[in-house]
């Protein structure tokens, strides 16, 4: 007789070669499922590989009495529910290098556009109007960068913010010592000063418990009037309602914003503004990205279903403690 072939949902698309190589060993079903729809199917599976569209919540790991592995197709995890994954001995694995260099890419782009005011001249130019008096841009060289995290995304974003010249400032209290010096970046310890000294801010921390609305109304009032925000991260970080009146006021130049507190965000008064850039949460929308985050997060997905032990385990300690 032969063998019941473990089962894989992939709820939300990944790259079509990394559902081919599962496929070569397990039972694979490609269907992204409403909230309720996923509650009802999910005993039926093994893993589940999602990006950011599903979450795994605790009713989701309850309904799951079959699941042994979550994969998350990207960096994040904010939309799986971890601490009850570890509870329940179930592995979240993940992609943390595969979009890396596609995020530090849009970063250093959304820095670009807000400096030279890229998207305004675009579309008064396309009304028939030539707008060039009003466009005066800011050259990056000698600019101070301010980083708010500088993990792996923000230290490929250090290093071409240094090749245009730009002095990078750092507030990252895990960052080890000798990243500083390769860098050769002011290590700031209080939030406040960072924003207080640069003339662009970048986010690339985790949204957690301690970063969480970590930029709001005291972050903006310190900024320079002629500062830009960029955050390519994760939209909780930042306080929106306190972005708004800091745009509004003009107490802040501009900022470019990647991700938001709530997605898909298909309205929101920061819309209403014309120094705010926005995109639908793209950064890591590269061929390539996608490509490497799809194949590596298979890859975890398959050692765990196999008894093996996987490379990018968000909760492996805490597993390995209970």
């Amino acid at each position: 007789m032969r063998p019941v072939m473990m089962k894989i949902l992939i709820a939300d698309s990944i790259a079509p070669s990394a559902v081919a190589e599962l496929k070569k060993e397990f039972d694979v079903v490609e269907q992204h499922y409403s909230p309720a729809e996923l509650l009802s199917e999910i005993g039926k599976y093994d893993a589940v590989i999602v990006r950011s569209a599903t979450k795994i919540s605790r009713e989701v790991f309850e309904a799951g009495t079959q699941l042994k592995v979550i994969g998350r197709a990207g960096v994040g995890v904010d939309n799986i529910d971890v601490a009850t994954a570890t509870k329940k001995g179930i592995f979240v694995v993940n992609s943390p290098r595969a979009s890396t260099i596609s995020v530090a890419e849009m970063t250093i782009a959304l820095i670009l556009a807000l400096g030279r005011k890229v998207v305004q001249a675009s579309i008064k130019t396309k009304k028939g109007e030539w707008p060039k008096k009003e466009f005066m841009g800011l050259e990056l060289f000698n600019k101070k960068l301010g980083f708010v995290g500088c993990g792996r995304i923000g230290s490929e974003v250090a290093v071409r913010a240094i090749a245009f010249g730009m002095k990078p400032l750092i507030y990252d209290p895990y960052l080890p010592p000798e990243l500083f010096l390769k860098f050769g970046a002011d290590k700031i310890t209080d939030l406040g000063e960072l924003f207080e000294k640069s003339d662009f801010i970048t986010i690339h921390a985790l949204l957690n418990d301690e970063t969480r609305g970590m930029v709001s109304d005291r972050e903006f009032e310190l900024m320079k009037p002629t500062a830009y925000l960029v955050n390519c991260a994760r939209g909780g970080i930042v306080d929106e309602e306190a972005l708004y009146v800091a745009l509004k006021e003009g107490k802040i130049a501009g900022a470019a914003l990647d991700v938001f507190t709530v997605e898909p965000a298909k309205t929101h008064k920061l819309f209403e503004l014309d120094n705010l850039y926005v995109s639908p949460h793209v950064a890591a929308s590269t061929k390539e990205a996608q490509e490497r985050a799809g194949r590596i997060t298979a890859e975890q997905v398959r050692l765990v279903l196999n008894g093996e032990a996987p490379e990018f385990c968000v909760n492996a300690r805490d597993l390995k403690q209970s």
